[in-house]
């Protein structure tokens, strides 16, 4: 019964995340079509689904993730250090 419940909350949850189309995040947030694609294959933003050749990012999730990577990268930081940071939650100044 708790697996299921579980279940069901996830799924829930799923259905309560706001998605964006790749195209509505170049124009919104002003970054090149490459430059997302390249963070997708980073890991740094993940596809939750796709319809056809249309990907689609939790929108949350990617204003966060781009707030970070462009504060990081103003700060002088790579891109190899931000994933870090990004992906493991360190704190960028432990991976210097």
């Amino acid at each position: 019964m708790r697996a299921v419940l579980g279940r069901c909350a996830a799924y829930r949850e799923d259905m309560t995340k706001k998605l964006i189309y790749s195209k509505e995040i170049v124009s919104n947030y002003n970054i090149p079509y490459s430059t997302l694609t390249h963070y997708t294959n980073m890991g740094f933003l993940h596809v939750v689904e796709k319809k056809g050749n249309r990907r689609l990012y939790d929108e949350g999730e990617v204003r966060a993730r781009l707030e970070n990577i462009r504060r990081l990268t103003r700060e002088g930081y790579p891109l190899r250090l931000i994933k870090k940071v990004i992906l493991e939650r360190k704190p960028a100044n432990e991976l210097l």
